[in-house]
């Protein structure tokens, strides 16, 4: 009877620990599952991770429309190219946060260092009226041919 007992016993405590082992298992076994993603949840990967807001995004308008400005209208001498260059040149060169829309403010607002960009444009301006100048002289430079 002691024997039969003691089987008893030891049967018990294996059913036991099977039922502790599974219990383990049955815990851990969604931390080794795949996770299944919607393909809206898959593609958001791909994209921004913080999206522009709507704010920012008309700010880099304002900010693109000023430096094409004065890009575009470099050469102009007179007219209302002039103006819209004046003008260009004037917004990019102030310093200031008068208002919202002032350079200094949008680029701010952007995270872009406002003198970076102005660095850049005078190098710009300097590289491209050398380039105008040097093609200039070498037109007037050219010596006529006589042709007999």
């Amino acid at each position: 009877m002691r024997i039969k007992t003691m089987e008893l016993r030891k049967t018990h405590l294996e059913e036991e620990q099977q039922e502790k082992s599974f219990g383990t298992e049955d815990r851990l076994s969604p931390l080794f599952q795949p996770d299944t993603l919607m393909s809206d949840e898959y593609f958001a990967n791909y994209r921004r991770r913080i999206p522009l807001e709507p704010e920012k995004t008309l700010l880099l308008a304002v900010l693109e429309d000023g430096v094409r400005t004065f890009q575009d209208n470099i050469f102009a001498e007179t007219g209302k190219k002039r103006v819209l260059l004046d003008e260009a040149r004037e917004w990019l060169f102030t310093d200031g946060f008068e208002h919202v829309f002032s350079f200094n403010s949008v680029c701010t607002s952007l995270g872009i260092d406002p003198g970076y960009i102005r660095r850049g444009l005078k190098r710009w301006e300097e590289h491209t009226r050398a380039a105008t100048r040097k093609k200039q002289r070498a037109s007037q430079a050219a010596p006529e041919r006589l042709v007999a």
